[in-house]
């Protein structure tokens, strides 16, 4: 019972952390929407193919506020950075709309088609 409230909490602080991250610039919501750039497992964006410079630089920048935030909860959370994003993936993993690409640990890119889930077996 201690571990799920634990990893709750860690799941609140997470949303807390992405939200802001979340609010990408246009460069990045187009890419998101055309599939060319979609979240994964390991709690950060990443790219379907090779991207241009100035979406390379709009997404690098979003991956580096939220490791920023990562690190600073994870501190806080005593976990590790790596668990705390990885934890983070849960809730953007949940916020991907049909149509979006994403990418689990054991797999390659692939299209939400619907409402089905597509986290990790570790998000419960």
């Amino acid at each position: 019972m201690m571990n799920l409230f634990k990893t709750s909490l860690i799941a609140a602080a997470a949303l807390a952390v992405a939200a802001p991250a979340l609010a990408a610039d246009p460069v990045v919501e187009q890419a998101l929407s055309a599939g060319k750039v979609g979240e994964q497992w390991d709690g950060y964006l990443g790219f379907v193919s090779p991207p241009s410079g100035d979406l390379k630089a709009a997404v690098d920048a979003i991956n580096i506020k939220r490791r920023a935030g990562y690190t600073q909860v994870a501190a806080a959370r005593n976990v590790t950075v790596d668990q705390f994003a990885q934890t983070t993936a849960c809730q953007t993993l949940r916020a991907v709309k049909p149509g979006q690409v994403y990418k689990l640990k054991d797999g390659g890119w692939q299209t939400r088609k619907g409402s089905e889930s597509i986290t990790p077996d570790y998000c419960g």
